[in-house]
């Protein structure tokens, strides 16, 4: 699939704002795509957009759909440290808000 705008907003304000230099659109020698990756240290950082999730209608809330936690249980099992970051974590938050949103997530994958 194409990177989607959100990954390359996140993957910008990351490397720019953040200094977490990584690969955009990283594939494994296993062939398990990786939207942000530092491939030496197995730390990646994934963008997940509506098509990751399956909403339940009454409550609203959202739940991790199986392809996606299928990859992550292959990748925990082949080493890498991954972070997830939502379209709902992100929408509609500021600049700052985004940026310690972030920070939260590289302190996930044991990056400080």
């Amino acid at each position: 699939p194409t990177p989607s705008k959100l990954q390359r907003v996140v993957s910008a304000m990351l490397e720019q704002d953040l200094g977490w230099k990584h690969i955009f659109e990283y594939r494994t020698t296993e062939g398990i795509s990786l939207d942000l990756a530092k491939p030496e240290s197995k730390r990646a950082i994934e963008v997940d957009g509506p098509a990751h999730y399956l909403k339940d209608v009454p409550s609203g809330d959202y739940a991790v759909d199986g392809p996606t936690r299928f990859k992550g249980r292959l990748l925990r099992r082949l080493g890498w440290t991954v972070a997830h970051v939502a379209f709902f974590e992100w929408d509609g938050k500021s600049a700052s808000e985004r940026r310690e949103l972030l920070k939260a997530k590289l302190a996930e994958i044991g990056v400080e």
